[in-house]
């Protein structure tokens, strides 16, 4: 069993391939995955995510500066506020370790400063 932290990776690792590939998204997971069995959690926060992607995308451009859009952002950044987005309105773990999650994500894969916007988004959201 994967930990969360660990699925939260998988998770962002299909989505920035989904975005970057424009692959489908449930392939991407598959192929990320160990195995054929998705864990339920990892499901939720990819294919889920992007079921609802139009909506998860509102709020984000909704939270971002008035002269950034989601589109504009780079994948990595995209798919970790697709994965967080879809969480915080799922509510799948606290908003704090959401959020903690993906400044986490963020500093290990992004430039230095990205986390900052992704707290502020996602603290808006």
């Amino acid at each position: 069993m994967n930990s969360r932290h660990k699925l939260r990776e998988l998770a962002m690792t299909s989505l920035y391939q989904h975005f970057l590939l424009q692959k489908d998204i449930k392939e991407c997971v598959y192929d990320n995955s160990e195995t054929n069995e998705i864990d339920p959690f990892l499901y939720t926060v990819t294919i889920d995510a992007i079921r609802y992607q139009d909506v998860y995308i509102d709020k984000i451009n909704a939270a971002l500066r008035q002269d950034w859009t989601f589109a504009r952002l780079g994948f990595v950044e995209q798919a970790i506020l697709m994965m967080a987005a879809c969480e915080l309105d799922l509510e799948t773990a606290p908003k704090a370790i959401v959020i903690d999650e993906a400044v986490t994500l963020a500093k290990k894969y992004c430039d230095d400063e990205t986390y900052r916007l992704i707290n502020g988004v996602l603290d808006r959201l």
